[in-house]
């Protein structure tokens, strides 16, 4: 039995859970929110004891040493000490071409992730320190790296390179990476056990604040939303998703912004909030429902970008057995995945109504007993896929 912890640090947070492998039961679950800034709290939950916490957590050393000593405690803990942890899994968002699977963590490995700062600023950095953290906490547990981009390394060349000079592949890697590879992964493979398909063509659409769809063939990733960096694609909460490039160029020569607020604009200030005003899709979808054009109108925008990407990964596969909705909004959100199943007869994509409006926590079908294509709803567990492939390499 082997007790593995699941790391995933933010900028300002750190989500946890310990689980323990390979009977894949939780025995806690932890949040720090808001380090290093006012207000910071700790939420953890072992067993039947819930603690909430608000407390000053400047740093992510502080916050880890805390929660573990909870971890530890007499009353509440769920371990006597760190050496009960076999090992700890860090998600880090991007591992360039380097990575195409899980590994131990060495220097040379946290040199390669240091060198990956640029093409992930917001995510790789924050990993990197929770690794750091972990370094010194647990110093008797390995410390296991699973990469976000991994699972897109299986992508052909055909798809993944631009078609702009060669010399900035080659020498550059400017490329394809993709990115909620986890959950992808984590779900195609559900979707697969569920349906006792071993083998097929799966679509699998992963929407909450990011947002990405996936290609997925015999268990292999072969095409991917999210590109070079995680912008592209589907209309996000704050991203603008695919947008001509020529948008870019017009609003630098032309309206005078620079490139930093450029970036800014379609990273930060674009998606469902730049069209809306809300980034939350159950603000967007209560206004919409009360008459709100702009949000009726953002709805219909959303759904019609993945209702393409759907239609060509179709054709990119010569085909589709399932579609996987996933992550907060794909699970939650029966109003978009019928704007997204609407009028897609042809495509043999029919929805059952009332099977949409259910709510649970395990996979379910959604789709018409006699639609030609499954659709499913297959909730994500970005946690237990990490502790599986920890655990596995372990």
């Amino acid at each position: 039995m082997n007790a593995i912890l699941v790391i995933n640090s933010g900028s300002s947070s750190i989500k946890l859970q310990l689980i323990k492998m390979p009977s894949e039961s939780v025995v806690a679950s932890g949040l720090i929110e808001r380090i290093g800034l006012e207000n910071s709290a700790l939420h953890l939950q072992t067993g039947k004891h819930k603690i909430s916490r608000e407390l000053s957590i400047p740093d992510h050393e502080t916050g880890l040493k805390e929660i573990t000593r909870l971890l530890m405690d007499e009353e509440q803990g769920v371990i006597r000490n760190t050496s009960e942890i076999t090992a700890v899994g860090h998600r880090v968002v991007h591992g360039g071409s380097a990575f195409s699977d899980t590994i131990e963590v060495n220097e040379e490995v946290k040199k390669s992730i240091r060198d990956l700062f640029s093409l992930a600023p917001l995510h790789n950095p924050p990993n990197y320190k929770g690794i750091e953290v972990a370094e010194k906490i647990f110093p008797e547990a390995k410390q296991v790296a699973v990469f976000d981009t991994a699972f897109h390394q299986s992508i052909p060349t055909r798809a993944k390179k631009y078609a702009i000079p060669n010399e900035f592949h080659d020498k550059y890697e400017l490329q394809v990476y993709g990115f909620h590879g986890i959950s992808h992964k984590y779900v195609s493979e559900k979707a697969m056990e569920f349906l006792k398909k071993p083998k097929g063509k799966f679509i699998t659409i992963h929407l909450g604040n990011g947002c990405s769809i996936t290609a997925v063939r015999n268990g292999k990733s072969i095409d991917h939303s999210l590109g070079f960096g995680p912008v592209n694609g589907l209309i996000m909460g704050t991203r603008s998703g695919d947008i001509d490039q020529s948008v870019i160029f017009y609003m630098i020569e032309k309206l005078g912004y620079s490139a930093a607020q450029v970036s800014e604009i379609l990273h930060k200030k674009s998606g469902m909030l730049g069209l809306t005003g809300y980034s939350d899709l159950r603000d967007i979808e209560e206004r919409a429902a009360g008459g709100d054009e702009m949000c009726q109108l953002a709805l219909e925008m959303n759904a019609y970008r993945i209702k393409k990407y759907i239609g060509a990964y179709i054709a990119a596969m010569n085909g589709v057995d399932a579609i996987v909705f996933t992550a907060g909004i794909g699970e939650n959100s029966d109003v978009l995945r019928a704007l997204v199943c609407k009028d897609m007869d042809y495509l043999g994509i029919t929805l059952e109504p009332y099977k949409n409006n259910i709510r649970a926590k395990e996979p379910r079908v959604i789709s018409k007993d006699n639609s030609k294509v499954t659709v499913l709803v297959v909730p994500t567990n970005e946690e237990l896929e990490i502790a599986k492939q920890v655990n596995a390499l372990l």
